[in-house]
Formats: structure tokens, C-alpha cells, sequence
């Protein structure tokens, strides 16, 4: 089983809340995982209705059979800091560099590094131990950046490694690439059956192999429910006359309240054939997304907007598709 599941995906496609409900799926049955945030816009709070997250692990959530999450908003200036403290034992030196502004500074002149101390700080949270060498997490599950730049975030290491040949820093990440390249890493694509989302994805996919990253699966999110017969509407549209005669018999047709038959049929057949359109492109994109060669798991569009209810819903769905198609997310 991966222990560190980093979910990413373009803009609009709702990660966050798939990150969110991944956790949850993760933590069923009395487990304990860690959603972490990285891009400082405390979406993690807002889907679960709770104040603003400190740079401290904070319990969250209750999911099924009494597992628990836990959040944390990593910053990266506070998260050098602990690197300095870590390698360096700076203490109050480094607490001074802070007031100085040194430590906005360098995370600032240096996107390199802040993506260093943002994936560093993740990794660290899933080798931690308790006091019987047992795993403090179960689970961590990282909101990370747009699939644009999911390769260069997670590859970033590997840069830093060839550029300090020797010291803490080398040593630290190359132990970061290690685990990011290895099984206990899972990248999780989202996506929308759309055409953007899905070549956003397609590319993320090829651009993570490349980097030698474990992309593991795609979830779609927001898949409207299929409709009876949806396959069928497009042939409707050659079969205006009969349509016309079936709306007159079924009483639809009276021109002083509701129009003619035939005025009734033409909005009607429109939307069908745009619906037809519509099903059509999505098998379609569908069939790209297969040719991937990774698990494709599909969630529902959630009718009231989100919120915990409907999170705790999509976390059933990807505990149920886990359990009957793959080892790479929530156990079974």
C-alpha cells in the first residue's frame, strides 16, 4: 500500500476536495492519516468548516469505524526554520533570521527551495514514528499544486541533491526522492470529462513518467449521472413527424396555451441532439483517458454543492472502487 498520496489536477477540477475525501476514505475503519495543504489558500479549512489551519498537525475529522484526520497547513518559512533547527541546531539564531525577514527572503528569491521544504516536510510526516517504531500515519495525503507543474514540484529534490554533493541538505534530498519514486508514492490525477482537463492530464501523466514519478491513477470528478436510454437520444432526430403525432395524441399541442406539437418538438429534439453531442465527446475522452494505461475511478457530481456530507459521500465512493479494482489507494 502507498502511504503518501499526492493529489493534483488542473484548476476548477476540485482536488481539493477529492484530496479531502481521499483522507477520509483512507482513514475508514479506526486509521489515522494527515491531509496536507501546501498552497497556502486554507481550502482544507473551508471544506471542513473549521477555522483557518495553523503549521500544526490538527485533528479534523471522524471517518467511518472511527478513523481520524488530521490536517496541516505547511508554511514554508516556519518549515526552514525547522530545517535549520534540524541541521544546523541554530535555535534562537534562527528565530532572529525570521525577524530579520531573511527567511521570507530566501523562500522567496528561491521557488526551488520553498518547494524543497514543502515536500520535505510532507515526507517527513509519513516516515515519523511513535515510540514503537510504529507509523504515526497510517495515510498522508497531500493537496498538491496544478498538474502543470505536479513534475517540476515533486522533481525539485533531485536538483538540489545534484547541487549539494555532500551535507544534510544532499542527504535530505536524496532521502525525499527516494520516497517520492518509490511504492510507498502515489500521484493521483483529477480531471473533468472535458477536453482541457483531460489533455492537461494526458500530458501530466507522460511529464511524470519522464520524471520517473509513480502516477498511479486518474479520478474523474464531477460525472453527471448517466441517463435511460441517453445512448438512443441522437436517432430521435430523424423522427421529427412521428414525434409531432405523439405529443398530439398524449394531448400536448393546444396552440392557445401551449403552442403546436411541432413548436413543442423543436426545443426539444435541439436539446437532444446537444445532448447527444455531449455523450458523445465523453466516450470519447473517456477512451483517451483508458488508453493511459492507469486505473480510471469516476466520482459523482454532488448535487448540493460541498460540503462535510457530501465529502463523507464521495469518500464511500472511493473506498468502494478501491476495495474492487486496485491496491494503489484505501485499503480494503
Amino acid at each position: 500500500m502507498s502511504r503518501l498520496h499526492v493529489v493534483t489536477g488542473k484548476g476548477g477540477t476540485g482536488k481539493t476536495t477529492v484530496a479531502a475525501a481521499l483522507a477520509l476514505a483512507l482513514a475508514q475503519d479506526g486509521r489515522r492519516t494527515l491531509l496536507v495543504e501546501v498552497e497556502g489558500r486554507q481550502g482544507i479549512a473551508q471544506l471542513f468548516e473549521t477555522e483557518p489551519l495553523p503549521y500544526e498537525e490538527r485533528k479534523i475529522a471522524v471517518s467511518h469505524g472511527s478513523g481520524e484526520v488530521y490536517a496541516l497547513a505547511i508554511d514554508a518559512e516556519r518549515a526552514l526554520l525547522d530545517y535549520l533547527q534540524m541541521f544546523y541546531k541554530l535555535g534562537s539564531a534562527g528565530r532572529a533570521l525570521k525577524r530579520l525577514g531573511a527567511v521570507d527572503f530566501a523562500t522567496t528569491i528561491a521557488p526551488g527551495l520553498r518547494d524543497v521544504l514543502l515536500t520535505g516536510k510532507a515526507c517527513e510526516a509519513v516516515r515519523r514514528t511513535d515510540r514503537q517504531q510504529r507509523p504515526v500515519y497510517d495515510a498522508v495525503v497531500m493537496d498538491a499544486p496544478p498538474t502543470g507543474r505536479i513534475a517540476r514540484f515533486l522533481g525539485v529534490n533531485e536538483e538540489v541533491a545534484g547541487l549539494a554533493k555532500v551535507g544534510p541538505v544532499h542527504n535530505q534530498a536524496q532521502g525525499v526522492m527516494r520516497l517520492l519514486k518509490s511504492p510507498d508514492t502515489a500521484v493521483h490525477l483529477v480531471t473533468l470529462l472535458e477536453e482541457m482537463p483531460v489533455q492537461e492530464t494526458v500530458d501530466g501523466i507522460a511529464e511524470l513518467r519522464a520524471a520517473g514519478l509513480p502516477a498511479a491513477s486518474v479520478l474523474v470528478n464531477m460525472v453527471r449521472p448517466r441517463l435511460p436510454g441517453e445512448e438512443q437520444v441522437g436517432a430521435a432526430r430523424g423522427r421529427t413527424d412521428e414525434l409531432v403525432r405523439a405529443f398530439a395524441r398524449a394531448g400536448l399541442g393546444d396552440e392557445h396555451r401551449t403552442g403546436s406539437a411541432e413548436q413543442l418538438v423543436a426545443p426539444l429534439l435541439e436539446q437532444g441532439r446537444e445532448h447527444a453531442e455531449r455523450v458523445e465527446l465523453e466516450r470519447g475522452l473517456r477512451a483517451e483517458l483508458s488508453a493511459q494505461g492507469l486505473p480510471v475511478r469516476e466520482l459523482g457530481l454532488l448535487g448540493q454543492g460541498v460540503e462535510p456530507a457530501g465529502l463523507y459521500g464521495l469518500a464511500r465512493s472511493l473506498h468502494s472502487q478501491w476495495r474492487t479494482t486496485g491496491t494503489d489507494g484505501p485499503h480494503p
